[in-house]
């Protein structure tokens, strides 16, 4: 488990979580308003659910739980993502949320972190979102620009 570690020790196997919270009405309508989300169902007097995106900040929090040393010796890059809305997420509903690494890879000088995320509900543990996040932990630095 990484622990104590950094975002950049990650390996697979590693597990982050599970963390439980809920999710408010005052994170959602900021959270929306920042990403210019504007329909009544983020912004309105009482939000119902929050977007799928808003995943992304729990991947954030599991960092913060588990690698309390920060990202390490390089800056960690957010690459990829890719986010499958299984229910929408409810306002008020106590969530959980975990982090499994299923990946490391070194690719062109690059590593590679891969993440899947799962969010459910805490009550029932039904599916919300499964969210497979892509980091770069390393790269060389240095590298020559290619010139056109």
């Amino acid at each position: 488990m990484a622990v104590g570690r950094y975002t950049t020790d990650l390996e697979p196997g590693d597990v982050l979580g599970p963390l439980e919270y809920t999710m408010s009405k005052f994170v959602v309508r900021e959270y929306c308003h920042a990403n210019e989300l504007h329909q009544d169902c983020y912004q309105g007097a009482d939000p119902a659910f929050a977007p799928p995106t808003l995943v992304h900040l729990d991947k954030l929090k599991l960092y913060k739980l588990a690698c309390p040393a920060g990202t390490g010796p390089t800056a960690r890059i957010h690459y990829q993502y890719d986010a499958t809305l299984h229910a929408p997420i409810p306002v008020g509903v106590k969530l959980r949320v975990s982090g499994r690494v299923t990946e490391r890879v070194e690719k062109r000088g690059r590593t590679y972190v891969v993440m899947q995320i799962d969010l459910r509900t805490a009550a029932d543990e039904r599916p919300l979102v499964t969210y497979r996040d892509t980091i770069i932990v390393s790269y060389q630095a240095g590298q020559k620009e290619q010139s056109a």
